[in-house]
């Protein structure tokens, strides 16, 4: 070995340094945190999974969809938070959306076009948007208003881009509302604002969101964001405390009782001070079912 040029010498150093690190870091290490788990923590490692009647339902650690064959929510049920994560609660896909608060501008589709696959286009929304969308759905669901600042009442960012001239607005263009929509204000600084054109270019505009007048959200935050993971189980007391009625009426319960379901089904802070109190939402579910088959207290 020692006759062989250096170059030659580093390289087999390197491949030996990969073998090692590959057997320990992606076989030896991998194993015994696995049996660690398994030994010490058998319910959580195997993801918590929750059955009845003999069939697994879901996991108490991961979120799900409580909705009809076309994506509607089922109003007897208690609803999750949304979900970014690949269609919704994927563990293979488990990521937020990445959009940040500046991103308030949607793409509108443009009627005809389609993508490099002949898909039709459907633009994209903007994270204020889906967050207005999913408010007024909320809303609507919840029997509350769904109204929030930076909102049209038609459920997008109330967001006008502005083109000046010598200091002056020359154009506004209520960019989220595509034509023939009514424009969420009818002027901006003296000039009538314009429904969105599809596929008009407004980039050189000044991205201006217009507050509004709604009143303190009814709708918790946590019912129109997602979780950084996509895969958060549970809602807050306030998001529960929101749905109870609908959820009494669709089940003909009184609604204190579904609220001491709440209670039953909430957990504390975390070591006592982190975080919040939380609903785990399929436990209670499960225990709403429990109840209206005659298995719960």
């Amino acid at each position: 070995m020692d006759r062989l040029p250096s170059w030659i010498r580093q390289h087999l150093a390197a491949i030996r340094a990969v073998i090692v690190l590959t057997v320990i870091l992606g076989g030896i290490y991998p194993l015994v945190i696995t049996g660690v788990a398994q030994a010490l923590f058998n319910s959580k490692a195997d993801g918590q999974i929750i059955e009845k009647n003999g069939a697994e339902v879901g996991s108490a650690i991961i979120g799900q969809n409580f909705t009809d064959k076309d994506g509607n929510p089922i109003g007897k049920y208690f609803q999750s938070r949304p979900s970014a994560a690949g269609d919704g609660y994927d563990m293979l896909s488990t990521a937020a959306s990445n959009l940040g608060p500046e991103d308030v501008v949607d793409t509108l589709p443009v009627p005809g076009a389609t993508d490099d696959e002949g898909n039709p286009d459907t633009g994209s929304q903007s994270l204020l948007t889906q967050i207005c969308a999913r408010s007024k759905a909320a809303g609507e669901l919840n029997g509350v208003s769904g109204a929030r600042p930076y909102c049209t009442a038609d459920g997008v960012g109330a967001v006008l881009k502005v083109f000046p001239a010598a200091g002056k607005p020359t154009r506004a263009v209520s960019v989220n509302q595509a034509c023939p929509a009514a424009p969420f204000i009818a002027d901006y600084q003296g000039v009538k604002v314009e429904c969105g054109k599809p596929g008009e270019d407004y980039s050189a505009g000044r991205t201006v969101p217009v507050r509004g007048d709604a009143p303190t959200p009814a709708v918790p935050a946590d019912a129109i964001t997602a979780s950084g993971s996509g895969l958060d189980p549970n809602i807050s007391v306030a998001n529960a405390d929101l749905q109870a009625p609908r959820v009494a009426k669709e089940r003909g319960l009184d609604v204190a009782k579904v609220r001491s379901l709440i209670d039953e089904n909430t957990t504390g802070r975390a070591l006592g001070f982190m975080g919040e109190p939380a609903v785990n939402v399929l436990q209670l579910n499960l225990a709403l079912d429990d109840l209206a088959s005659g298995t719960g207290q």
